[in-house]
């Protein structure tokens, strides 16, 4: 899968903590992760496995706040809680899909010190 460009619509995204000594290699190896999970993201959305779409996002939801990066977690928890009821709707889940997947691609790696 080839990685999207950012655009002025995704700016760079920092972990809060990036420049936290102690969480600097977790940091890191989180962002470093989220290729994978955005490949995974992807194939089961595509082939509408929602049970793993809602693990992914569940543990994307509670991992991304512990380092640093609010704004994927918060996506995730958009995308679980549109997967909570009884009824999902495609189109609205392709697009929490691709706000989550917009958002972790946003994710950088704190620079070399």
């Amino acid at each position: 899968m080839e990685e999207t460009p950012r655009t002025s619509e995704s700016p760079p995204l920092h972990s809060t903590y990036e420049n936290d000594p102690d969480l600097r290699d977790l940091v890191m190896r989180f962002v470093d992760e989220l290729d994978g999970q955005v490949q995974s993201i992807r194939a089961a959305c595509l082939s509408e496995d929602f049970a793993t779409l809602r693990r992914i996002s569940h543990q994307l939801k509670g991992a991304a706040g512990g380092y640093g990066f609010d704004p994927i977690g918060d996506c995730a928890a958009r995308l679980e809680d549109d997967m909570l009821g009884d009824e999902i709707d495609i189109s609205d889940l392709s697009e929490r899909v691709e706000d989550l997947i917009t958002t972790c691609r946003a994710a950088v790696r704190p620079a070399d010190s």
